[in-house]
């Protein structure tokens, strides 16, 4: 006998979720390194991860409630969008209270990835800190760049480790025991005082002679190693969503363009096992910033950084059959000769040309409404809100300071109107009195049609409104551009509630 089972109600209870269920335990799961080299060949070639099909209905954003929003979650936490932070807060980021300790640091463990020189500490009060420096031809590039990369992400809902700012000289440094080290070759051995001291004689120094660093604290729980940009980690029961899917990690193409984050690898990525209550699951970390707004950490980005792929095929070509005559638009960029900026801009910026160093499958599968949740977040930062974030990378420079926050209006302005035009920017939907009501984040978008009909919940149908319904769906739509419509759906209890938003284009 042939069972037919009822399709599932468009809305339980309890929609909108905006916490995701607690967690399930992870156990003891193995930490797991990832090849840099392995992730850029798969990623240019090998196109891992589910694209979005090309004669079938696009996957749709998920990780979201029925509003279409990442609930608070190990990925993300909803911040200044949906409350804003004081200058206080922004400047605060995830902590300002657990600096590293006066006292002398214990040098633990050498730096043996990334581009920039460095090492791993322990102050007096057994915290552990990543150190990491400028080039010694950019003093304050790479740290102001961590400090305000990080911190902005974090005032967006990521979760990014705490950074702090420190100065120093030294004869602060005390070399712990068998520390290992790798020399210019690869072999390890262990590190001596020498060691240290050439690691210091390749970065800068201020009038004072003290070192300017970013003391990153290590993050909560057990490190688990980085998590790609497809797919889910078979040792998470918590990783139910593939991340080419999930609607943070798509719309993280949007804030990385921004601040010209292009060194967005997988490895700097991280994963950590945390502890909640004697439940130990997976908490999820962007970090390293350090290559962002100008910054190519050890040197000024390059020119072309947003600009292209580290190699495309179709760019490939045009210089080749143009023997190299071809100038790409990016190199039309002008900077001003700012030390501690590097290369940033915002006069050739645009969003939706601009590419990290390579592909990944989340932001090659980001949609038009995945771009406006990012969207309407960055237009959600005022010019003070700006100001106040960059003041946290201490830049004796003014100019750099006033670069910074010019350039970051200019490409905020420029990412709200290229992703608002794709949808119709309507949010914060309430019913008030008998009336929905909204937002229009573009300011523009004129007049708009509502059609109200009945719900069927179970049975996913309209009807005309009635008197008695639980359920309704508004359809609005702009008279100019009709097919870029929003469904907005309601419940009535002892209340009208908003419970449900779809969004077409």
């Amino acid at each position: 006998m042939l069972l037919l089972l009822a399709a599932p109600p468009k809305f339980y209870d309890d929609d909108p979720l905006l916490t995701v269920p607690p967690p399930r335990d992870a156990g003891t799961p193995n930490a797991r390194r990832l090849s840099d080299l392995y992730d850029l060949f798969s990623n240019e070639l090998a196109h891992p991860g589910q694209r979005q099909p090309k004669k079938e209905q696009p996957v749709r954003g998920r990780g979201v409630n029925t509003l279409g929003e990442p609930n608070d979650s190990a990925w993300f936490v909803p911040r200044h969008y949906w409350k804003r932070l004081t200058a206080d807060e922004l400047r605060r980021g995830p902590g300002d209270s657990r600096p590293p300790a006066d006292g002398p640091w214990t040098v633990i463990r050498s730096k043996s990835e990334g581009v920039t020189p460095g090492f791993m500490i322990r102050d007096s009060q057994q915290r552990r800190y990543f150190v990491k420096f400028d080039p010694i031809s950019n003093p304050e590039m790479a740290t102001g760049a961590e400090m305000v990369g990080s911190r902005l992400l974090h005032a967006v809902g990521y979760h990014v480790p705490e950074n702090y700012l420190v100065r120093f000289t030294e004869d602060r440094l005390v070399l712990g025991e068998r520390v290992e080290f790798y020399d210019i070759r690869g072999k390890p051995r262990i590190m001596t005082r020498r060691d240290l001291l050439e690691i210091l004689l390749k970065v800068p120094r201020d009038r004072q002679g003290r070192y300017r660093a970013v003391a990153s604290l290590h993050i909560p729980g057990t490190v688990m190693g980085p998590f790609r940009w497809y797919g889910t980690r078979t040792d998470d029961p918590n990783d139910l969503v593939p991340h080419e899917h999930r609607r943070d990690l798509r719309a993280l193409h949007v804030f990385s363009a921004w601040i010209d984050h292009d060194d967005s690898r997988a490895i700097n990525n991280l994963d950590s096992l945390v502890d909640q209550g004697g439940v130990h699951s997976f908490r999820h970390f962007i970090q390293d910033l350090g290559s962002s707004l100008g910054s190519g950490s050890e040197r000024p980005n390059s020119p072309r950084s947003g600009g292209e792929y580290l190699f495309g095929w179709k760019e490939s070509a045009v210089q080749f059959f143009t023997l190299g005559l071809a100038v790409p638009y990016w190199a039309k960029a002008h900077y001003p000769k700012i030390p501690s900026v590097g290369l940033f801009e915002s006069e050739i910026f645009d969003p939706e040309r601009w590419v990290p160093e390579y592909p990944n499958s989340a932001w090659l599968n980001r949609l038009p409404d995945d771009e406006f949740w990012a969207a309407k977040q960055v237009m959600a930062f005022s010019d003070d809100d700006l100001r106040a974030l960059v003041s946290s990378g201490e830049y004796t420079d003014e100019r750099a300071r006033d670069w910074l926050v010019k350039c970051l209006i200019a490409r905020r302005d420029k990412i709200g109107r290229a992703y608002f035009a794709k949808v119709l920017p309507l949010d914060r939907f309430e019913y008030r009195d008998g009336k929905l009501t909204w937002d229009d984040l573009s300011g523009g978008v004129g007049p708009v049609k509502q059609e109200w009909a009945e719900y069927d919940n179970a049975q996913g149908t309209r009807k005309p409104l009635t008197d008695s319904w639980k359920y309704a769906v508004v359809t609005l739509s702009p008279e100019s551009k009709p097919a870029r419509k929003i469904d907005v759906y309601l419940r009535r209890t002892d209340r009208v509630s908003v419970v449900g938003i779809d969004r077409f284009w």
